[in-house]
């Protein structure tokens, strides 16, 4: 103990020190730069009104008459530097020649005015102090500045020369403390009989530990009738008060019987005294017998936990049973409310009376709901009386903020109201509500929060009525746990609901909801989901460069989230693959090497072997030429229904589906007459369980054989005629109908592979858009096509064919026999070339490359007005 008292003191003592020298240093540093900035002013302001110091400023050479007088200022004075600057802050002096002619570091501008600066920064000689003043000509006029300034290290403070003094007294006070310590060690090893600290530490800490740890209740008495020590047992079974030790036994809140045994001083064996609902074994013994000190003992031992034993047994082998049967009855289903009703059903009334599970409106919609719960619905309702004073399923009410519901549900957790009619703190959320809750009866309530994998939920409220007994501690316990296990149930059925209904959201997503303007096509379409579920067919229309149209029908075998997923990715990679200007066959490969390295992840992930596996059916139609290009991947062919009504099923190479080629697909061409409709289907509209593909095709022959209806009417008339009453399989259809680009829409020229060329193309370009009205776009089209043409003539061979399209955008093609690509680069401040692609992309609206059998064409698209 004195050794710890001694390093206490040290501890002190070294502590003032450090404060008293920190004290020191920083008033230390404080003088120093005072100092510092009086000695800089008081030089620079000598110097500065110095005789002769403004004649020298206005000399031919000021720095030759001032730069000795300047050193010896400063060797003199003691600072650092002594430097005189012009009006615009060029040295005339400064101790290092090199220095002399160079700008001065420093805010000159306030000296400039005829005011002092005094500034302190770190230079190249360490942290100083300048100071800066003005040098005035007899008329006031500033000439010239004179700065001084010195290190704050070269300046030492009266602070500096009192720090020996106060580390003299420091160690005077150690050794005063070392003395004072050694004669309280001694002294206090006399009256601990050589104990040491940590023995007699040990020693209090067992017999405290004994005292309170035992499950007999001590209670010890002075020889004049005071409670002197009480352990925690004998606080429990005596109901004492806090403050029981030091009071007289009469004046503890003790039973007249059990006071007056205590008071007796006699010797007590195991003396059976009621104390409340306790029968208490009472044992009192003297503590003054071989010279101990006068008082008694006593130990008091609870009789009555035997007889409790066997209606203990009894209760926890229902609440047993309950949560058994709750664990089997409740979650039976993937329904957030139905899982709530179970709740509710299996509680009343076996545990409560009444039982209201309300959640928040998020759960019910599937969705986690936000961290602080603001609105719920009451989701069950269970009850022993039809006529219970609770608001009805399905009603909604907002949680009321700083209320005790408020803050179980924000705290997360479980709260016993053992007396509703006798707090009113519970009554704020719903006073109307209370009022009536305690007018029929009801008399404890238990609230838990539904809390399951950190997320909660909602809120399940447990109420008895006044002829039941009220809710206790052991309740709450059953309370949580049955709670415990309903949350996870009902997180599960949400889960499960947000899950279903992504799925949904996900089939509706990855279709198309509208389809995009063009001119090359009068479009219907319709997709039927099978009564499956979600599956994987799918459609698409997609305008391309020249006013060509692609149309895309395509199906992934199977069904569910996998074939909806696996559809959306093949979507979003036709309308990448179309983008390039890939041609069908082209396209195809890509996408069966795509739907190969799904498999081949899905395999390696999920170690799974089985294979996608899609059909596609690629059209590309032009209505300049009246052309479309097909090729399919395992997919029914399309039909083509003539103008006069005739119905024709192309014969196209079949080509194997995607996933499973080992052989190249090949394309077809097709020249459609102006008002032709192309039926594009998936093999669910011709085939399915009770009939063969080969008669779905002559049904749908029979229903497109109508010439003059429209593509919705053909649409509506296919589905009417062939459509399953229970489909088994997605449908997909997409019917079109040609329209062809009228011939004084499109103009030509062939262009001779010569630089000289290129103004009479502009030229002749020039006057076709006027006389299609849009003199405004000619010169961006001049420029565009003159940058198009000097390219194609420079690096092409062959001949050069330049095309204006005119349909909703006016557009540009320059056609060449090479299969290089033109590349976008941005050219250097110094190139001379390089910058033609770069306009061309700034002008159009879209521009690309396209390839033919015989070269490539450069396309622009320009907006017209």
């Amino acid at each position: 103990m004195a050794g710890q008292v001694f390093a206490l003191q040290v501890v002190v003592v070294l502590l003032l020190v450090a404060a008293a020298v920190v004290a020191l240093v920083v008033q230390s540093n404080r003088d120093s730069v005072e100092e510092a900035k009086n000695r800089s002013v008081a030089v620079a302001q000598t110097f500065a009104n110095s005789p002769g110091i403004v004649a020298a400023l206005q000399s031919p050479d000021p720095t030759a008459v001032l730069q000795p007088k300047a050193q010896s200022v400063r060797i003199q004075t003691g600072v650092d530097f002594v430097v005189v600057l012009n009006t615009d802050g060029i040295r005339y002096t400064h101790p290092l020649q090199d220095r002399i002619g160079k700008k001065f570091v420093g805010n000159i501008e306030p000296a400039l005015g005829g005011g002092v600066v005094v500034e302190q920064i770190t230079g190249t000689i360490g942290p100083l102090v300048q100071a800066i003043v003005p040098v005035r000509a007899p008329s006031g006029q500033v000439v010239g500045l004179v700065s001084a300034g010195i290190t704050i290290d070269r300046v030492v403070s009266a602070s500096d020369r009192q720090l020996p003094i106060v580390l003299g007294a420091a160690a005077g006070t150690l050794l005063l403390a070392t003395g004072g310590t050694a004669l309280v060690s001694r002294r206090l090893r006399r009256q601990t009989h050589g104990l040491d600290p940590g023995e007699m530490t040990r020693m209090y800490e067992h017999h405290d530990a004994v005292l309170h740890a035992v499950r007999e209740g001590v209670l010890i008495f002075s020889g004049s009738g005071r409670l002197v020590l009480a352990n925690d047992e004998a606080r429990r079974l005596l109901g004492l008060p806090p403050d029981a030790e030091g009071r007289p036994v009469g004046e503890i809140g003790l039973d007249p019987a059990m006071a007056a045994l205590f008071a007796s001083g006699r010797m007590v064996t195991d003396d059976v005294v009621p104390a409340g609902e306790r029968l208490i074994a009472v044992n009192i013994r003297p503590t003054d017998r071989d010279g101990g000190p006068p008082g008694s003992v006593a130990t008091l031992r609870d009789s009555t936990e035997l007889l409790g034993l066997a209606g203990r047994a009894d209760v926890a082998r229902r609440r047993l049973r309950l949560l058994y049967d709750a664990g089997v009855t409740v979650g039976t289903t993937l329904d957030v409310t139905r899982t709530a009703e179970e709740l509710a059903r299996v509680m009343v009334p076996r545990f409560a009376d009444f039982v209201s599970v309300d959640l928040a409106e998020q759960v019910l919609e599937g969705d986690e709901p936000p961290a602080g719960i603001s609105r719920m619905r009451r989701a069950a309702l269970g009850a022993v009386n039809a006529d219970a004073p609770f608001k009805p399923v399905g009603a909604l009410f907002d949680v009321v903020p700083d209320t005790p519901l408020a803050a179980s549900l924000s705290g997360g957790l479980a709260v016993l109201e053992p007396d509703l009619a006798g707090a009113d703190h519970w009554r704020t959320q719903d006073p109307e509500g209370a009022a009536r809750i305690v007018e029929y009866g009801v008399r404890s309530l238990i609230r838990v929060p539904l809390r399951a994998r950190g997320v909660l939920l909602g809120v399940v409220r447990f109420w008895r009525l006044e002829q039941t007994e009220a809710f206790e501690g052991d309740d709450l316990s059953l309370a949580e746990e049955l709670v415990a296990h309903a949350a996870v149930c009902v997180d599960n059925a949400r889960r499960y609901t947000r899950e279903h209904a992504m799925a949904v959201t996900l089939q509706h997503s990855l279709l198309p909801r509208s389809l995009p303007p063009q001119n090359a096509l009068e479009v219907a379409h319709r997709y039927l989901p099978a009564q499956a579920g979600v599956g994987g067919d799918w459609f698409d229309v997609i305008p391309l460069a020249g006013t060509r149209v692609a149309l895309v029908v395509g199906d992934v075998v199977g069904h569910g989230l996998h074939a909806a997923a696996t559809m959306g990715r093949l979507r979003t990679a036709i309308h990448n693959f179309s983008a390039l200007e890939l041609p069908p066959d082209e396209l195809l490969g890509h996408l069966d090497e795509l739907v190969n390295r799904i498999d081949q992840d899905e395999a390696a992930n999920l170690g799974d072997s089985a294979v996608t596996g899609a059909t596609c059916l690629y059209a590309v139609y032009d209505p300049v030429s009246r052309r479309c290009t097909l090729a399919r991947a395992g997919h029914p062919p399309p039909a083509v229904v003539h103008p006069d009504g005739t119905v024709e099923f192309p014969t196209l190479p079949a080509g194997p589906p995607l996933g499973l080629a080992g052989m190249p697909f090949e394309t077809a061409e097709l020249e459609l007459a102006e008002g032709s409709l192309l039926v594009l289907y998936t093999d669910g509209l011709v085939e399915d369980r009770t009939r063969d593909i080969d008669v779905g095709l002559d049904l749908l022959r029979a229903a497109l054989a109508h010439p003059g209806r429209t593509p919705e009417e053909t649409c509506t008339e296919v589905l009417d005629a062939m459509l399953p009453s229970h489909p088994t399989d997605d449908i997909a259809l997409l019917v079109a109908r040609t329209r062809v680009l009228a011939d004084d829409h499109v103009a030509e020229w062939e262009v001779p592979s010569d630089p000289a060329a290129v103004s009479g193309v502009r030229a002749a370009v020039s006057g076709q858009l006027a006389d299609w009205g849009l003199e405004e776009a000619a010169f961006v089209t001049e420029l565009i096509l003159s940058e198009l043409i000097t390219n194609a003539i420079r690096y092409a061979t062959g001949p050069i064919r330049v095309r204006l399209l005119r349909d909703r955008s006016l557009i540009c093609e320059v056609s060449d026999t090479s299969s290089t690509s033109p590349h976008l680069r941005y050219a250097a401040t110094m190139d001379e070339g390089g910058r033609g692609l770069f306009l061309v992309a700034q002008f159009a609206e879209r521009w690309g490359t396209r390839y033919t059998g015989s070269g490539k064409v450069i396309w622009t698209e320009q907006p017209l007005a």
